[in-house]
């Protein structure tokens, strides 16, 4: 599907400086991305981008830098549905695995395999 719109991104300051770059995200791996995969994680609202940011804590913001982002991009799965994911045979809960757990004691956490 195509997607048009804008988006946004709390970033950490130290990444300031290249805002597309996604190199951040490839130091460890995150939800979605291996370690040495760059990845840039944008949201669809500027308190979703801040709450990511922050983890969940949108009253303890930390310093960043608040970006937006004009999108213009037709490579968009929307795995919000369970028809998208079916076609994708992705499971919800590959998508909502507790990543960050599964980092920490050094196992593949489930939701890479949609990168695969």
């Amino acid at each position: 599907m195509r997607f048009v719109g804008t988006c946004y991104r709390a970033h950490d300051p130290r990444w300031a400086f290249k805002p597309t770059s996604g190199e951040g995200a490839a130091i460890r791996g995150a939800r979605f991305n291996p370690k040495g995969v760059p990845a840039l994680y944008l949201a669809l609202t500027l308190m979703t981008a801040i709450k990511e940011a922050n983890q969940g804590f949108a009253h303890r913001i930390d310093p960043c830098v608040l970006c937006s982002y004009e999108i213009d991009c037709d490579d968009i799965v929307d795995l919000t549905t369970d028809e998208a994911r079916g076609d994708f045979s992705i499971a919800l809960e590959e998508m909502a695995c507790a990543w960050g757990t599964a980092l920490s004691d050094g196992e593949r956490p489930a939701s890479w395999s949609i990168y695969d």
